[in-house]
């Protein structure tokens, strides 16, 4: 069996992973027959060998790619790098390019036993995607659309409702607000709410007292926009955080712990490690700060990060030695980096 799970909400998207891998089985078998692959590096060669193998001390072999399709969409960064590398290897290998490599992947998969469940994961892409195209007659393709307006509130009440509570229009309409459409935050804190409220409808108060995850996902966003030099988001994002009474030693705290947290991942990545293994070896049990930061690390480069982390400890030095008032420094940092 093959699947292709694709879009912007990755919540939903891990939610059918996990379903397809409670689907085949004991999960302690199919930890031994799984393998997950990079689609920025495997080649076709790797890929089928693994979905050939048959499952040992198990009914299923669990292949996921993550990432392939995103080198097939055109004028891509992943497409670019890619179409680099094809031009040097056809100097040596004429005609032998990635796209050709991967040309015949829809008839070898034929070959592939049916023990085998191979798995697509993807962020967005176009409907016109070469390898999307390829692969849909094979397989169950589900895409995973952003939600918003009337379609995330919808979500958050049968969320709700599903988890045995209910929620006052007001309160959700108050709980997108805190998570905007980050169903990762949203699902977390809808559990806790549930608990709290013990059967009784959620409240705008309970909301209130309960959200957590807000100012958290705020430094998300802040650090994505202090990478890319968006003054117009983190600015105003610093100066919210500083209005609900956040001291600026914490910011800076999340912020240098959000980014030296990418760049442990970006080096691990750069390892070839797994998404589990990047997970154990940093230790990191939250599914929201795990893929939040595994997307944040793909879309930036080493020298970039630490070009941010190191401006991030000089703000740090110059605060603790006296030399700016914290909210300046903070201020100062956010014009450095987004100059």
């Amino acid at each position: 069996m093959i699947y292709i799970l694709y879009g912007h909400d990755e919540f939903s998207l891990h939610e059918e992973l996990n379903r397809i891998k409670n689907s085949l089985g004991d999960r302690e078998a199919l930890a031994t027959n799984t393998t997950e692959f990079d689609g920025k590096q495997v080649v076709p060669d790797q890929l089928l060998d693994a979905c050939k193998a048959l499952p040992f001390l198990g009914t299923h072999r669990f292949v996921i790619v993550e990432g392939l399709l995103s080198r097939f969409e055109k004028g891509s960064k992943i497409a670019r790098e890619s179409e680099g590398a094809e031009e040097e290897q056809e100097k040596v290998m004429p005609k032998r390019g990635w796209r050709a490599e991967w040309s015949e992947l829809k008839q070898r998969l034929s070959e592939v036993p049916p023990s085998t469940v191979l798995v697509f994961v993807d962020g967005e892409i176009r409907k016109d995607n070469l390898l999307l195209k390829q692969l849909a007659p094979l397989a169950q393709v589900r895409e995973f659309p952003e939600l918003r307006g009337n379609v995330l509130k919808d979500w958050i009440g049968i969320r709700i409702k599903g988890g045995g509570g209910s929620i006052s229009p007001d309160a959700a309409k108050m709980l997108a607000a805190f998570a905007g459409d980050n169903l990762w935050v949203l699902a977390s804190e809808i559990d806790k709410l549930i608990l709290f409220t013990g059967g009784r409808r959620i409240e705008e108060k309970d909301v209130k007292e309960v959200v957590s995850y807000a100012r958290e996902a705020n430094v998300f966003t802040m650090v994505d926009a202090l990478i890319e030099g968006r003054s117009a988001t983190a600015a105003p994002l610093l100066q919210q955080m500083l209005d609900e009474g956040a001291a600026a030693p914490y910011i800076l705290f999340m912020i240098t712990r959000q980014v030296r947290l990418l760049v442990q991942i970006k080096d691990l990545s750069q390892q070839k490690c797994t998404r589990n293994e990047i997970r154990e070896r940093l230790g990191i049990m939250n599914d929201f700060v795990l893929n939040k930061a595994l997307e944040q690390s793909r879309n930036y480069s080493m020298e970039r990060l630490e070009q941010i982390y190191r401006k991030i400890l000089e703000t740090d030095i110059s605060i603790k030695q006296g030399i700016w008032k914290g909210d300046l420094a903070l201020d100062l940092l956010v014009a450095e980096l987004c100059v």
